[in-house]
């Protein structure tokens, strides 16, 4: 059942956006009862935020191969080949900006989203910090905001999606990791 809950999900949200999702769809697509509904999921964003990551499943992994640059840079290609994807990355834009006034879909993108990938990516960081190719007093948050912040404002600000490109991972990579990088 919530298999199926999960995939009417991701194909109501894909189909009609943010706007258009509604749990109520969700329940007539997948054709179970709002209680099933409710008992996995507490509210419509995060019915949304599930069906979301059901519908592009886990593209961006983060491997730590010893080579900090490779890594990110191929972290953020992936972040960026999912954000430029049709319906994913507008409904991704969506999402971040429902979740702005939608408490529990922050909570939920936070627990599923946001959180884990900014460990991983920390632990990746601390990693190359250990192996010395990170200055001992790089603040590695402030690092992951620099690279990851771009990417979101070039999302989320439409004038300037269209510059969020594959080029553009190994430069915001680049620019950032120059201030840190022992040479």
């Amino acid at each position: 059942m919530r298999a199926d809950v999960l995939e009417a999900a991701a194909e109501v949200l894909m189909a009609h956006g943010v706007a258009g999702f509604t749990v109520d769809k969700v329940i007539a697509a997948s054709g179970v009862s709002s209680a099933t509904v409710y008992k996995y999921w507490p509210s419509r964003g995060a019915l949304a935020l599930d069906g979301f990551l059901h519908a592009v499943g886990d593209q961006m992994a983060l491997d730590d191969t010893g080579d900090v640059r490779a890594d990110l840079v191929r972290f953020i290609a992936a972040f960026i080949r999912l954000a430029t994807s049709r319906p994913a990355g507008p409904v991704f834009a969506q999402l971040i900006g429902a979740a702005q006034t939608d408490t529990e879909l922050a909570a939920q993108f936070e627990h599923h989203y946001f959180g884990p990938r900014r460990r991983q990516a920390y632990s990746l960081l601390e990693a190359a910090k250990r192996r010395g190719q990170i200055r001992d007093d790089a603040d590695l948050a402030l690092l992951m905001d620099l690279i990851w912040g771009a990417c979101y404002i070039r999302l989320l600000l439409p004038h300037l999606t269209d510059q969020l490109t594959e080029d553009f991972a190994p430069a915001v990579v680049d620019q950032a990791l120059t201030g840190v990088l022992l040479i």
